[in-house]
């Protein structure tokens, strides 16, 4: 096998591990894992910081599209490389395989630290949505503190202890083997698009005050220009997260050469049409403000736009009906991310360059079990800090960051690599992997420029593993890195 080092290769050799991951992950879970993470929490919570960025309707559903069709390109790039290099880990893989060993360990130091702030986040948002039915009392414990110039409030009250208890109960589930984590993943998502469609066709067939006109909404007060439409866009990213979560755990997808283009590709697809009409289903239900000012950092204590949607043709019953698709499909990302992200601590410590035992398998259920509790432990730490925005852009962030790369790892891998096996080719190469790379730059800056606190804090976390990289560099020296297949 292939050794990635300092832009070169070399031969390692190892004795191979007894325990192997599990390739149980057919096409119906893997694309479940795909649409199941992706629909999460922020097509029932961004659009109002994204109403806020941009100010008015038309530029809203513009951001929305914009920022699926980017999704879409950059799901075509993890298409080929998660074909040509099927192994846990996703991104990591790529980034080890194309530029050394510096970038791969810098995203697995990474997505454990903030990948831990996207679980937060999915148990925060469960919080959020039982709120909406059952207030919950003030907060046992506040406390504010600086970090790298952020403030950041560390709280502690019923909110946090349900996100906390939501995700210790995923943790535990995805414990008891990936086939049995696939198909809980498979049910929730079949569970939540019927009851996102349930909720589309009740605005439109059954809403008693939508007005067409309001998707020509007036301005609202917003940064707007192409900053603030590069802030939408950011907000939709984290919506459109999670085709790239798949290939974290391609060693346990059936057939990943043919199964990971299709279930990635597909899902990312179907996600972009459910996306739209949803967010028309809201515009054309509830004045533009009404949008704007709807559950986000700006508006704490405001219901979710997504609740308010309900409630035109639910009325009084809307609350708990909404509460519960809501939670249907919460729980159904942060079962997804949890079963995927646990895989790429996992790989790059068995490469040597994350803790070792984060390497360690079950030996009854094949399963990273250390890497997993670890990673769940963390996620409910940061469960009780922060609100489900600052979460989110300190997440999104790190993904615009790492994409960057990561998309350009189709174009040095082809160079380098041109005889290896590539199941799946991307269409539009070279132009589609470099256009997401300076997509990925602009939102990053316009980020920068938009929630600047969050993004500095981004940036200078994912800067402090370098100084552990020296730690990890002589065990890493003797263990392989999976190759592109000739």
């Amino acid at each position: 096998m292939l050794l990635a080092g300092r832009g070169d290769c070399t031969i390692a050799r190892v004795k191979p591990s007894p325990l192997e991951l599990r390739r149980d992950l057919t096409l119906a879970p893997a694309t479940s894992l795909v649409v199941g993470i992706t629909i999460g929490t922020g097509v029932f919570l961004k659009s109002a910081a994204m109403a806020q960025a941009v100010g008015t309707p038309a530029l809203v559903l513009g951001a929305w599209a914009v920022a699926g069709c980017v999704a879409l390109l950059g799901a075509l790039c993890f298409s080929e490389l998660g074909a040509m290099l099927p192994d846990a880990g996703g991104e990591y893989v790529y980034l080890r395989a194309a530029f050394g060993e510096v970038p791969g360990f810098l995203y697995a130091c990474n997505s454990f630290v903030l990948g831990g702030a996207s679980i937060a986040a999915y148990g925060a948002a469960v919080a959020i949505f039982i709120s909406d039915i059952h207030a919950f009392s003030q907060d046992w414990f506040v406390h504010t503190f600086q970090l790298f110039g952020t403030s950041f409030t560390w709280q502690f009250g019923a909110r946090q202890l349900v996100a906390i208890g939501v995700i210790a109960v995923f943790a535990a589930i995805n414990c008891a083997g990936v086939m049995f984590g696939g198909r809980v993943q498979t049910a929730l998502t079949v569970a939540k698009v019927i009851a996102i469609l349930g909720v589309v066709g009740g605005v439109f067939l059954f809403s008693g005050i939508h007005d067409a006109g309001n998707l020509a909404g007036d301005a609202h007060a917003a940064s707007g220009g192409f900053a603030g439409f590069g802030a939408a866009m950011f907000a939709a990213l984290w919506a459109y997260s999670g085709w790239q979560y798949l290939p974290m755990a391609a060693s346990e997808v059936h057939d990943p050469q043919r199964t990971l283009p299709r279930a990635i590709i597909g899902g990312t697809l179907l996600v972009l049409v459910i996306y739209l009409a949803v967010n028309c289903a809201y515009l054309y239900a509830l004045p533009f403000w009404q949008v704007a000012s709807s559950n986000s950092t700006a508006y704490p204590d405001a219901p979710s736009v997504a609740a308010r949607a309900v409630q035109t043709f639910l009325g009084s019953r809307a609350a708990p009906v909404a509460s519960l698709i809501f939670l249907i499909s919460t729980v159904g990302s942060l079962n997804g991310t949890i079963l995927t992200r646990a895989r790429v601590s996992y790989a790059s410590a068995r490469d040597g360059l994350f803790f070792a035992p984060f390497a360690r398998l079950s030996p009854r259920t094949r399963v990273p079990v250390t890497s997993l509790v670890l990673l769940c432990i963390w996620g409910a730490v940061l469960a009780a800090s922060g609100t489900f925005d600052q979460l989110t852009n300190m997440a999104v962030m790190s993904y615009a960051l790492f994409w960057i790369p990561v998309t350009l790892s189709v174009v040095v891998l082809r160079r380098r690599h041109p005889e290896a096996a590539r199941p799946f080719r991307l269409p539009g190469y070279p132009w589609v992997p470099i256009v997401v790379a300076l997509i990925m730059a602009w939102i990053a800056v316009s980020a920068v420029l938009t929630t600047p606190k969050e993004s500095i804090a981004t940036i200078v976390l994912i800067l402090l593993a370098l100084p552990l990289y020296p730690l990890f560099r002589r065990r890493a020296a003797l263990t392989p890195t999976p190759a592109p297949r000739a």
